[in-house]
């Protein structure tokens, strides 16, 4: 009996091994043939291999269970520059629960036949070149858990079906171009946690109710899509939400009252930059685990009941900014231990800063300006070691600042401008980070304290309009200022020479007692000075002459800065928006504006554009318009944020916005690659088909969604290739859209006609008209796709001893005079595959350019039609009638 048990021991184990060696050679196989249907250039798979004695459990990417047999249960190839087919021999891998392909460059629609994986719990293709539209047959994959399709191209609508995932917990369709109205059925989802739709500009429906049956949901990201229409009062039924972004779309109406007993787990509470109004929800707060709620720029008013706040005591950020809110600021916030960033400029807020402030020891940032605050400066406010910047101008401070208000040793920004603050300004010496400070039009009357100098960056210093005595410190002109203001003061006695001619900004005026070279007073003791220095008079004389001649020479730059620095009293102070969070004032985008910073670009007729890198590092652009009409700080404010709520992956986001009495600077995003118009007529412009094709696509995408998608619908009115940028990639994105909007009516078509009587991107109609449709913009479109297709600048054509022809006369002339279109394509770049795709674009430019405006399509069919082109269902050449297109249009 011993030795039978032994006998089937061994034959035990032998089957064992047996077994997990066969199912091991099967599960190899199948990754091999699924390797076999991937392009891996970069060879990262390149221990997937029977040859190698590493077990395909260890192989890059594979992981497997811990039991025997041993079995895959996971595949992570994310980020490997992966791309060809995703086949479906992976579903042979009977125990496959996690497919992980993110960040790949796979060019496909959504795989359905990856259903076939009937373990498969996790599939994530974000990130990747994913295209079409969501199938019905979504369905079939009944065992998901995780489905992420994130940051690819998928359109159309979300089918009904996707309501029988009922075992889903994450959906995250956010980046894609999806459209339509949202499926009621999410309502069916009841175990899902994560719901991300952001960043669908094309989604433009109201907010599906159903999500307020999802009681296990924890994110809800509808961020920066085209959602519109009030906030369903759906609170109630989502008891685990922890994260609620809303921000950047189209809500309008109330938030509605939410308590805490409705969102007991509320970390995150985002619906900034919409249209909504009404008074603040007092209930939001009173959710104890809160950690950022954010209302800016929006239309909020009424006041905040600090008991909404008290309870909330782990709030972080706090941001309110930009709307109506009046009554006291609930005290509560100064006090809270792990707030960080408190934001309410530009409201109606009154009330106290407390000494409790010291209480907040994680502080990082304060901007309470333009504001009706009636406090003394908060002496617990040195005591925050954690705080960077303390911004409180246009308020009621009053009395005298404490010794230890600039204590904080990473302090940067201090602007307490437009107050009521006087008597000493202390001495500083902790704040060794400071790089701003700003304590204009108060009435503080002390000496300028010397221990200024010892702050090693300091760099903008504006003490102007106070009741300053005393003389100047000399050991200021050791520091590298960009701005020094003291005008309007009672200052006296000898300027160092620096601080005059040695600034780019120097505000010396209003302060008759100052004497120095090339100021109304010269000093008393210049022959004291010849003499210590052995200098005869001559000498004196020429070296004065010259002193006295530099300001000269600079007065009338030292003029033009001096207007866009002048202070409030004299009607020219700046006032900004900022849609985005940037670290970055009035003073430092006008400081970093400088000849460098324009790079040789002009920005047409309607101003300059500056590259500016923030002190954070950040890059922006900057566009500098002269103020052409009266236009209200009010009115133009209305009118920045119907532009700035656009948001397409084809059009350059802007910012923010600056206005003075003198000019408007529109801050834009950095795009590191130039124009489409510094491409074109360059001897090396061989830009293949391909990309020309992506270029075109993306600029009628970027202008049908101005003029159908966005509300309310705008037109772009001066379209040209100059203000089509391009990023790295090639992905072009509108600029300089609406700029009727900011500059006026008048002033725009005045503008427009000065610039170039007959524009070659401008319709024939508006020689005429004088007016800018939806057509104008399309003839312009038209005039950019020809010189995509002839590779040749719009204008100033030349050929022999010709005249000078655009664009368009030149391609119809060509034409009509070969009667052959082909002679018109840049040879450059055309091949036997490329030519049906251009000759179909080349007979959507010449519709385009139709002299009759009634003939020109719809932005959105030549979406529609470009986009079937790129897909290759090209018409013959026999089948695009070129003649019939110019028939009437001869030239």
């Amino acid at each position: 009996m011993a030795s039978n048990s032994r006998i089937l021991l061994c034959l035990s184990c032998i089957f064992s091994f047996f077994l997990v060696r066969t199912s091991a050679i099967s599960e190899a196989e199948v990754l091999l043939h699924f390797k076999n249907s991937i392009n891996d250039p970069l060879d990262a798979l390149s221990d997937w291999s029977n040859i190698t004695a590493i077990h395909h459990c260890n192989w890059t990417g594979v992981s497997c269970t811990n039991g025997v047999p041993l079995a895959v249960t996971s595949l992570t190839l994310q980020s490997l520059n992966l791309s060809g087919e995703i086949s479906v021999s992976v579903c042979k891998l009977a125990n496959l629960a996690h497919l992980n392909l993110a960040d790949n460059f796979f060019n496909l629609p959504i795989p359905l036949h990856l259903s076939e994986c009937v373990s498969l719990e996790t599939l994530n293709l974000s990130t990747n070149l994913i295209w079409g539209t969501i199938p019905g047959q979504i369905s079939q994959f009944k065992s998901l858990k995780v489905l992420d399709f994130s940051s690819n191209h998928i359109e159309g609508k979300i089918p009904e079906s996707i309501g029988s995932l009922q075992q889903l917990r994450v959906f995250n369709m956010g980046s894609n171009l999806l459209s339509g109205s949202d499926p009621i059925v999410f309502g069916n989802l009841t175990e899902l946690e994560v719901l991300d739709l952001s960043q669908n500009p094309f989604l433009i429906t109201e907010m599906p109710v159903g999500i307020g049956k999802l009681s296990k949901l924890e994110k809800l990201l509808l961020q920066n899509s085209g959602f519109y229409g009030e906030i369903p009062d759906f609170f109630k039924g989502l008891k685990s939400l922890k994260i609620l972004d809303l921000s950047r779309n189209n809500l309008t109406g109330k938030i509605p009252q939410v308590r805490s007993i409705l969102l007991p787990e509320l970390l995150s509470f985002d619906v900034s930059q919409n249209k909504l109004f009404g008074t603040f929800p007092s209930g939001i707060c009173e959710a104890k685990g809160l950690v950022s709620l954010s209302l800016h720029t929006n239309f909020l008013n009424g006041s905040i009941r600090s008991d909404s706040i008290s309870e909330c005591m782990t709030l972080e950020r706090f941001e309110v900014q930009n709307n109506g809110f009046s009554g006291d600021f609930p005290s509560c916030l100064w006090s809270l231990p792990k707030i960080k960033l408190i934001r309410a400029e530009n409201n109606r807020f009154t009330g106290e800063i407390p000494d409790s402030i010291s209480e907040s020891a994680r502080l990082e940032q304060v901007q309470i300006d333009n504001n009706r605050f009636t406090s003394k400066f908060p002496r617990g406010l040195g005591k925050v070691r954690s705080l960077y910047r303390f911004s409180a101008s246009l308020n009621g401070l009053y009395g005298e600042l404490p010794p230890n208000f600039c204590d904080s040793p990473v302090m940067s920004i201090i602007n307490l401008s437009h107050n009521h603050l006087s008597g000493r300004i202390p001495e500083v010496r902790k704040c060794k980070k400071l790089v701003s400070l700003s304590l204009a039009d108060n009435g503080f009357s002390s000496e300028i304290p010397e221990s200024l100098s010892e702050l090693p960056v300091l760099t903008y210093l504006d003490l102007s309009c106070n009741n300053l005595k005393g003389s100047i410190p000399q050991n200021l002109e050791n520091l590298k200022l960009a701005l020094f203001n003291v005008s309007f003061n009672q200052l006296s006695g000898r300027v160092p020479l620096s601080l005059i001619s040695g600034l780019p900004a120097s505000f010396l005026q209003g302060n008759p007692e100052l004497c120095g070279p090339g100021l109304p007073s010269s000093c008393s003791n210049d022959k004291g000075t010849s003499k210590r220095f052995g200098l005869s008079k001559f000498t004196v004389a020429i070296i004065s002459l010259g002193l006295a001649s530099a300001p000269l020479i600079f007065g009338l730059g030292f003029y033009l800065v001096y207007r866009s620095y002048r202070p409030k009293f004299e009607s020219c102070s700046w006032r900004s928006v900022f849609f985005y969070p940037l670290r970055v004032t009035e003073l430092d985008l006008i400081m970093l504006m400088d000849e460098k910073a324009a790079n040789g670009k002009t920005g047409g007729a309607f101003g300059r554009v500056y590259d500016v890198t923030l002190p954070s590092g950040e890059l922006i652009a900057v566009k500098k318009i002269p103020t052409m009409s009266i236009h209200s700080w009010k009115s133009l404010k209305s009118e920045m944020k119907i532009l700035a709520k656009i948001r397409h992956k084809n059009i350059v986001k802007i910012l923010g916005f600056c206005q003075s009495d003198d000019s408007i600077l529109l801050i834009y995003e950095y795009l590191p690659e130039r124009s489409l118009g510094d491409l074109f007529g360059k001897p090396d412009f061989d830009v293949p088909w391909s990309v020309r094709l992506k270029i075109a696509i993306g600029v009628a995408q970027g202008l049908a969604y101005l003029h159908q998608d966005y509300v309310p619908h705008l037109l772009h009115r001066n379209l040209k290739s100059k203000n089509i940028l391009l990023d790295k990639d090639f992905e072009p994105k509108l600029t300089d859209f609406s700029l009727d909007r900011i500059v006026g009516d008048n002033a725009f078509h005045s503008t427009i006609s000065s610039e170039s009587a007959d524009s070659c991107y401008l319709a024939p109609e508006y020689g005429y008209t004088k007016r800018t449709t939806e057509q104008s913009d399309t003839y312009s479109f038209g005039v950019i796709l020809l010189e995509l297709l002839t590779g040749r600048p719009a204008d100033q054509l030349k050929e022999s001893m010709e005249p000078s022809l655009d664009v368009v006369k030149w391609v119809r002339r060509k034409i009509n005079i070969t009667n052959g279109a082909l002679k018109v394509l840049d040879s450059k770049i055309m091949s036997t595959s490329s030519q049906q795709q251009m000759m179909g674009a080349l007979e959507i430019a010449l519709r385009c350019t139709s002299v009759v405006p009634e003939k020109r399509p719809s932005m959105w069919e030549i979406v529609k039609t470009l986009q079937c082109l790129d897909s290759r269902t090209t018409l013959s050449v026999q089948e695009i009638n070129i003649s019939g297109c110019i028939e009437s249009d001869s030239v």
